[in-house]
């Protein structure tokens, strides 16, 4: 059964003056284990698609279902706890709270994980480090990384609530190339190993 299922989905708001219309009538199904990418020109709704995905913004029309069950007319509170559980995202500017470390930064989305007890938050921070190849960096802020071993750390943050789905909106957008690459091979990895499904958006 796919774990996203979009159907019919119009998405419009205002823009000032103007009416925008960012996703006309789009429908697709994101089987489990997949790695898919989203490509398109900027402004041509890769965001808004993945925020609708998300749980992060709801569709003008149409439905949406994760996991087989249909989001719209959930309450913020149900959908942010489906996020928690079922969701990681990883941005383009890697959204690290810059007065933690990397591993307070990993554990940061597990203290709504009440089930989870210190110890365990733990051995998941440390296991998750580990695979993205940051073990040696835990105690280091976002000022001390470079671009790609931060969003290795927000990889490791998403991964740790054991998201069964994790978006990643232009993952590579600030990063050179060579860093992108690497990046996308750590993601494609993590996909064989573990069968996490990702989605995500590229211009490229």
């Amino acid at each position: 059964m796919a774990i996203v299922q979009v159907e019919d989905v119009t998405k419009q708001y205002r823009l000032g003056e103007q009416e925008v219309r960012a996703l006309r009538g789009v429908s697709l199904a994101i089987e489990p284990g997949v790695f898919l990418a989203i490509a398109g020109p900027s402004g041509s709704g890769k965001s808004t698609l993945l925020n609708i995905i998300g749980c992060i913004d709801t569709p003008t029309a149409g439905r949406v279902l994760i996991d087989g069950h249909d989001v719209s007319g959930q309450t913020p509170d149900q959908l942010a706890d489906l996020r928690a559980r079922t969701i990681g995202f990883i941005f383009q500017s890697f959204n690290l709270l810059p007065v933690l470390s990397a591993e307070e930064n990993v554990e940061y989305p597990l203290l709504q994980l009440r089930e989870l007890s210190r110890t365990e938050r733990r051995e998941r921070v440390a296991h998750y480090l580990e695979m993205v190849g940051l073990t040696k960096f835990a105690h280091h802020r976002p000022n001390q990384l470079s671009g790609g071993q931060r969003q290795r750390v927000a990889i490791a943050r998403a991964l740790a609530t054991h998201s069964r789905i994790v978006l990643a909106d232009e993952p590579t957008a600030n990063l050179d190339r060579h860093t992108g690459q690497d990046i996308l091979e750590l993601m494609k990895k993590i996909n064989r190993t573990s069968g996490t499904t990702f989605v995500f958006s590229t211009h490229d």
